[in-house]
């Protein structure tokens, strides 16, 4: 993998009691916790605060760093800091893309025993989420 396009990413972990807010692609099969690239120059929870506004237009207070992750495949590899989001919202109410340049992606409330059938990625995080752990994680996977 010498000439792989490397992603630096953040991901924020959105819960309402033992549901979490995932994110997906309308036509992929796989979920991933909201958040997005962290652009050259900005801080991490800035970055995982602009990217849920972008995705979902809720305000939120990026709280305690859980993580990281390195996942790589094909010609691609991320690095993703996972933190604990504050926030308004609630699993009674879905949230709808803030905007057409985000409409490509769907948002769900899944229940933290369900995350495999949704197939969460990268899949440790399905590990760091229904553990209740409370220590940092940090994993390297292929």
């Amino acid at each position: 993998m010498n000439n792989s396009l490397f992603h630096y990413i953040v991901r924020g972990i959105i819960r309402d009691e033992k549901y979490l807010l995932l994110c997906k692609q309308k036509d992929g099969d796989y979920t991933f916790l909201l958040g997005g690239h962290i652009d050259f120059g900005e801080g991490a929870k800035f970055a995982l605060a602009r990217e849920i506004k972008e995705e979902i237009g809720a305000d939120v207070k990026v709280g305690k760093f859980r993580g990281a992750i390195e996942n790589a495949w094909d010609d691609h590899c991320e690095i993703s800091l996972v933190f604990e989001v504050e926030h308004n919202l609630s699993k009674d109410e879905t949230p709808l893309p803030a905007s057409p340049d985000e409409e490509h992606l769907a948002f769900l409330w899944v229940h933290q025993d369900n995350l495999t059938k949704h197939n969460l990625l990268p899949s440790p995080i399905i590990d760091w989420l229904t553990n209740n752990s409370l220590c940092n994680w940090a994993t390297t996977i292929d």
